[in-house]
């Protein structure tokens, strides 16, 4: 960690928390109203401060999370884990609706063989 740190940017903070993979997706949430701080959609540059709290939606999850250290450093997921408390994680695993294929969604098995499973029925018909 670094050393104590009074206030700091709200997209270095979620990066260096390892809630995104880099800054930028950091920015693109907060700038896409994915990330409310206290209640209210925040820009990237507003500053972060322990005991603030934090609604972070992603594609997987939603989680709200009460900040308790600051750090503008990117360590592990075990000090990333001190850097706040979960306060609530909603997971967000829906099977998908039927009306999604028209989308390009399919169940696994339907629809055209893989290369794998044309490789097979070849296999399989030389047999004969």
């Amino acid at each position: 960690m670094s050393e104590a740190l009074d206030k700091l940017r709200v997209d270095k903070w979620l990066w260096a928390a390892r809630f995104f993979k880099t800054r930028g997706l950091a920015l693109d949430a907060i700038k896409g109203g994915k990330v409310e701080l206290n209640g209210q959609k925040p820009k990237p540059s507003k500053t972060l401060a322990t005991d603030d709290r934090l609604t972070v939606t992603q594609a997987h999850r939603q989680v709200e999370i009460t900040v308790l250290a600051l750090s503008d450093k990117r360590g592990n997921a075990e000090a990333a884990e001190k850097l706040y408390r979960l306060d609530k994680e909603i997971l967000n695993q829906r099977k998908p609706m039927p009306d999604m294929a028209l989308v390009g969604f399919r169940e696994k098995g339907a629809g055209r063989p893989t290369k794998r499973d044309r490789r097979k029925i070849e296999d399989f018909s030389k047999g004969f």
